[in-house]
């Protein structure tokens, strides 16, 4: 009797153990979280990659989990894409803040796939500087930045070439093939064409002299680039010395050791910001208003700031170490371009830029 009971308790040990014991894992499949790691708030963000991924993933999302105890998770990816994602999946979203350029901020409102932003459900755009808002009651702007022409001062300086005071100087035999101008399919080349515009008589309305410029633009080129992780390399290596980009990137670059400065033309530059947008439905809405109340905090903005972005908070000044290579000046002119206008024209424009632009490349080049 006594063995019997032994082997009794035996078996019900052996049962009781394996019910506190996991499954054995299988191959491909993940390891199961804990009661607590399911309690833990996630949120996801989907920006550009590079610099604004940096910032967020490096400096910005440390931040905020360790004062609020959300995690952050990162995709990157060009604004467009990303507002195409955020319209696949708008029954059912993966994303909960959208960070846009200007005109995807004005498409993605006119959609209605984000929810209005203003001081009701985010706090902090009291502080805001109105000149980075791309439209009323739609994102809040987090990344700001100018579209700019860039030079290389030693290049410059060695040759005798005077600086860049108009956006028509950027079409010029003297650069001889060496600059790295953006397709029209990117930010940096709609507000070329639009620079280009505005210095010939022409406007966001009238972009007929714009192009006319812009051919000459081409005839001087080699090529069009298609984003940055072209461009970049491009006055890294020395293979181009004029380009027009975000004065972000402008600033990373002269921050690393490259002779590089912005020039402000006499006509103004564009003066706008990567927006943050609150994604319609997601489930996860307090939680994203929390990070894009944080993201437009002067401590945020402080922090990005450093990454070479103009602060989009009213009274903050970029740090010193940029202020050589981008930093703006009371006497500089800005403009807000007319981004709903923008959003309007541009696969009209875009269409013409590639029949008749694009096919001028290198043809007056010696």
């Amino acid at each position: 009797m006594k063995k019997l009971m032994s082997l009794l308790s035996i078996i019900v040990l052996i049962a009781l153990a394996g019910c506190g014991n996991p499954t054995p894992q299988k191959p491909g499949e993940s390891v199961q979280t804990s009661a607590g790691d399911k309690g833990e708030k996630k949120i996801t963000i989907a920006g550009n990659g590079g610099v604004i991924e940096s910032a967020i993933r490096d400096v910005i999302a440390p931040k905020f989990k360790e004062e609020t105890g959300i995690t952050v998770n990162y995709i990157s990816g060009l604004s467009g894409e990303i507002l195409s994602k955020v319209e696949l999946q708008k029954n059912a979203p993966q994303i909960d803040v959208a960070l846009f350029v200007p005109v995807d901020v004005i498409r993605a409102k006119e959609k209605e796939l984000i929810v209005p932003i203003d001081e009701s459900n985010v706090p902090n755009m009291k502080s805001v500087d109105s000149r980075f808002i791309p439209v009323e009651n739609a994102a809040a702007p987090a990344f700001g930045l100018v579209i700019a022409p860039a030079y290389n001062t030693e290049t410059f300086k060695k040759e005798g070439l005077k600086s860049i005071e108009s956006w028509n100087d950027l079409v010029s035999p003297d650069y001889e093939g060496k600059t790295a101008f953006s397709d029209i399919t990117n930010d940096w080349g709609f507000n070329t064409l639009n620079g280009l515009a505005i210095s010939n008589g022409g406007s966001t309305e009238n972009m007929e002299p714009g192009l006319e410029k812009a051919k000459d633009l081409a005839a001087y080129s080699n090529t069009f680039y298609k984003n940055s992780t072209q461009m970049m390399p491009a006055i890294q290596q020395g293979a181009a010395d004029v380009t027009v980009m975000g004065s972000y990137s402008i600033g990373e670059l002269a921050v690393s050791g490259i002779p590089i400065k912005m020039a402000v033309p006499k006509e103004g530059v564009p003066l706008q910001a990567f927006s943050a947008g609150l994604v319609k439905n997601t489930p996860n809405s307090k939680e994203a208003l929390e990070f894009i109340n944080y993201v437009i905090s002067e401590e945020a903005q402080a922090l990005i700031s450093e990454k070479g972005f103009y602060p989009t908070v009213e009274g903050m000044k970029i740090p010193e170490k940029y202020e050589e290579s981008i930093g703006l000046k009371a006497s500089d002119k800005t403009f807000k371009p007319d981004f709903a206008k923008f959003a309007e024209i541009r696969a009209e424009v875009s269409d013409r830029w590639a029949k008749e632009v694009t096919p001028e490349l290198g043809k007056k080049l010696k």
